[in-house]
């Protein structure tokens, strides 16, 4: 994985990365968008309609176990180019930027590749009590540090068998 910046930083209550793979932007998109393939680097289990304004969830662990549970709702799904979608927020409780994270990702042709622009924002918008607010964020840093290069590997190798 190639790592061309990574920033993040409570400050600005945004994780970025920036990365390069080894697949076309129509396989990478179909990476970060289809449950099917969501589940081979990211959760234990999704359920989505990867359309603007679609639903689902997402699970990581145990199915029984709530805290493991996370609603999301996509806001744009623009083949091959950019899918975000918002999550981190109540069960029946709408996905604004008030309430909820935006993870966006934005795919850019790089010679027979994609450069991946990943962020997440919207950490101090959720009003949060400090300490919670920071350890959310830390959370997801280690987080998306862990699946990133998951993604990376596995986009790499569904473009390989094409």
């Amino acid at each position: 994985m190639e790592q061309a910046r990574q920033g993040s930083a409570v400050e600005t209550g945004t994780i970025t990365r920036e990365i390069h793979i080894d697949a076309t932007p129509d396989v990478v998109y179909e990476v970060v968008s289809r449950p099917e393939h969501l589940r081979e680097w990211w959760p234990d289990d999704a359920e989505l309609d990867p359309v603007p304004g679609g639903t689902g969830v997402i699970r990581f662990g145990d199915e029984a176990d709530p805290a493991h549970v996370a609603p999301i709702a996509v806001v744009e799904a623009d083949p091959p180019h950019r899918f975000s979608f918002r999550w981190i927020h109540g069960e029946g409780e709408p996905a604004t930027a008030a309430t909820s994270l935006l993870v966006a990702f934005d795919l850019v042709p790089s010679g027979s590749g994609t450069l991946l622009r990943f962020s997440e924002t919207g950490y101090r918008e959720l009003g949060w009590e400090a300490a919670v607010l920071e350890e959310l964020y830390a959370d997801h840093v280690r987080g998306w540090d862990h699946f990133l290069p998951r993604l990376v590997a596995y986009a790499a190798r569904v473009g390989a068998g094409r």
